[in-house]
């Protein structure tokens, strides 16, 4: 049985991504975390929320794509998602300025939890440039493999789909803007949502109502951003 042939995944993105699946750099990942959970380290997110963002947002209903930097290393949080933490979980700092710029920009009252999974089901894909991260230690699995596999995920989604829009927060998110193609799909660029950088130009970018405009005016069907 092949590597891909293991990995339970959204068909779409599963027959778009399987020969990367195969490549030794992603055998090795997978030996990598097999052997830190075999050494008693504590991985997140859980195992069958490492691809929660592919499985969420099937490749041929992607309208939007966010892109995160590392999965949230405190216990509990990380599910597969960026910025998204489940719910009971308290809402992280970035999360909350994101809800300050919705209020500001669609006049939406933040919810009371910080999860994301109601924009993945409408065609938000929240990704991650890297997939798991070790308890406790913010960019521990930045160099094992997964910026390589997701900037694959940017370039196949970008070629795969039409006119999306990317909201690029940040200098990292920003750095891959070179695997996307400006001609087709609408970039939009601020600064991150941390309180150390939101209000730096996060605050007023007006990319949620930007996103909405964008995805009509090519007939599609806007995102509803309300989570409350």
């Amino acid at each position: 049985m092949s590597q891909s042939d293991r990995i339970k995944l959204e068909p779409g993105w599963k027959a778009a991504l399987a020969e990367e699946f195969e490549q030794p750099y992603m055998k090795a990942v997978g030996e990598f975390l097999r052997k830190e959970k075999a050494a008693g380290k504590i991985i997140f997110p859980p195992g069958p929320q490492i691809f929660n963002a592919l499985n969420s947002t099937p490749l041929d209903q992607v309208k939007v794509v966010i892109i995160g930097q590392d999965p949230y290393h405190g216990a509990g949080q990380a599910h597969g998602l960026c910025f998204s933490v489940l719910p009971g979980v308290p809402v992280p700092p970035s999360l909350v300025n994101i809800y300050k710029e919705l209020k500001r920009d669609l006049n939406l009252d933040p919810p009371a939890h910080g999860c994301l999974q109601r924009w993945a089901e409408q065609g938000v894909l929240l990704l991650n440039t890297s997939l798991t991260v070790e308890q406790g230690q913010a960019g521990s699995h930045a160099k094992i493999g997964w910026q390589r596999f997701t900037d694959r995920v940017i370039e196949v989604v970008s070629a795969h789909r039409p006119s999306l829009v990317f909201m690029l927060w940040g200098a990292h998110a920003q750095g891959k803007a070179k695997l996307i193609d400006p001609t087709r799909h609408l970039l939009l660029k601020s600064a991150h949502p941390s309180p150390l950088s939101a209000h730096r130009g996060f605050l007023g970018n007006g990319h949620f109502s930007r996103a909405n405009q964008f995805i009509v005016q090519h007939g599609g069907e806007p995102i509803d951003w309300s989570l409350a």
